[in-house]
């Protein structure tokens, strides 16, 4: 449904976007980033209207929200997303590239062949160059390695992450879905080449507590800052499901969230948390957004948006109050266990 760039030059971002962001500093880098970014992995292929792509990009950057995560197979197909965020790039948002953190990875599967997956220096290298095409940029801001991959050396994917540093081609570097222990390798690997890690990417949410402990103590002691994925565990902490599974949805068509995700023990953790975030005067995933910042490590949380509404439903999650004691405890009760997840 991606259709030819239309630029729209009446177009102008709103003069007051940076006014009221609370931005966050990535780790112990200059970094800062806002504390909700946008994630362009489902809802930005072409499967979907470049308008409504357009407008949730422009939206976005009105409302102080600086950083886009990417990678390179989010589509679908694979390498659209990152080719409709070009063409909003050139249509809309080019004269602000200096005001804009882009992000990309690589790491899992993109093309065929043994070249095109994993974590060696001839995939990140030609992958890295290819994003760099599909967005039209001459770097990305930050590039990660999107996945551990234990068949190849450490040495050799920090070397080939801090070689594109060097290249030019980026200026940040993260790795996402990493170990503790992979995470303090990699990191002292990176120290010795003179690249820091500055961000890392893990699941996290009120239903998948894994980050906590370990991994957050590892990404402090490396100087990183957290950038958190599904903090609203693909749906089922919004109100789409808290009366089950309809019809369309998500659980219903999506090779990442199936209806045996949606358990009834979820949907009743769901509507107590639901309970909670009402007496916030919050939604559910407001609440949720709320939660996985209640950290300062957690630099920011990313989320996806498939209209202007919902993203800015999302963005309203850091207006009221921080969480008190007595809403942390009771968010306890309901969600998964401190540092584990739930059986799903």
């Amino acid at each position: 449904m991606i259709t030819e760039d239309r630029a729209d030059r009446s177009w102008r971002p709103d003069p007051d976007r940076y006014r009221d962001v609370p931005y966050r500093r990535a780790g112990r880098s200059g970094l800062l980033l806002p504390p909700v970014s946008l994630g362009l992995w489902q809802n930005f292929g072409e499967d979907r209207p470049l308008e409504v792509a357009r407008a949730v990009l422009r939206r976005a950057f009105d409302r102080g929200v600086t950083h886009v995560d990417l990678a390179n197979n989010y589509g679908p197909p694979y390498g659209s997303a990152e080719e409709t965020f070009g063409r909003v790039l050139r249509s809309d948002l080019a004269p602000y590239r200096d005001e804009i953190v882009v992000a990309t990875k690589a790491g899992y599967d993109m093309w065929p062949g043994p070249y095109g997956d994993g974590g060696s220096r001839k995939y990140l290298t030609a992958s890295l160059d290819a994003s760099l095409r599909r967005t039209g940029l001459e770097y990305v801001d930050v590039f990660y390695h999107h996945r551990r991959d234990v068949d190849t050396p450490l040495e050799e994917t920090a070397g080939a992450l801090d070689a594109a540093v060097r290249a030019g081609k980026a200026l940040y570097v993260g790795v996402s879905n990493y170990s503790p222990e992979d995470v303090t390798r990699v990191a002292d690997l990176l120290r010795q080449l003179g690249t820091p890690l500055t961000l890392v990417q893990p699941r996290y949410s009120m239903f998948d507590r894994r980050p906590e402990g370990a991994l957050a103590e590892a990404v402090e002691r490396a100087g990183a800052g957290l950038a958190v994925f599904s903090p609203l565990a693909q749906g089922r902490l919004t109100d789409r499901y808290l009366d089950g599974v309809p019809e369309g949805s998500r659980a219903t068509r999506s090779a990442y969230l199936s209806t045996d995700d949606v358990t009834e023990d979820v949907v009743e953790r769901a509507r107590a948390l639901n309970r909670v975030a009402a007496a916030r005067g919050q939604s559910l995933a407001q609440l949720a957004l709320r939660w996985v910042l209640r950290d300062a490590r957690t630099t920011t949380a990313l989320v996806g948006a498939s209209s202007v509404a919902q993203l800015d439903a999302n963005l309203d999650a850091l207006a009221g109050s921080d969480l008190e004691a007595a809403e942390l405890a009771e968010v306890d009760r309901h969600a998964a266990p401190a540092g584990g997840t739930l059986p799903v």
